[in-house]
């Protein structure tokens, strides 16, 4: 699959929070993110590996028991099941696959 899609499929997920899925295959799926500065993304998990990249903006992690702040270039893994959530300091663009495949991010 090969995909350009310029500024559309953006979908608000939750208030601050706007995603659009750019790739996706039978197991792996492709997403950017546009989070509003004050964004705060409750603790919560998932069964897929969410591994993701920060473009640009600033925000802190928490993962597990462990808290990361994130700048751009920044990169992480965050292993299925494990708690976590993000606290968005400055408006932030980020990438991140999720594996197996999150049927909800589909476009």
């Amino acid at each position: 699959m090969f995909t350009c899609q310029g500024e559309r499929g953006y979908r608000d997920m939750l208030p601050g929070v706007r995603m659009r899925t750019v790739a996706w295959g039978e197991k792996s799926l492709l997403s950017e993110f546009l989070l509003a500065k004050g964004t705060v993304l409750p603790m919560h998990s998932h069964p897929h590996e969410q591994t993701g990249y920060m473009i640009s903006g600033k925000m802190t992690f928490t993962i597990g028991e462990e808290r990361f702040e994130a700048l751009p270039g920044a990169a992480w893994c965050i292993p299925g099941g494990v708690v976590h959530g993000v606290e968005v300091a400055e408006d932030s663009v980020v990438v991140e696959a999720f594996c197996p495949l999150r049927e909800e991010y589909l476009p």
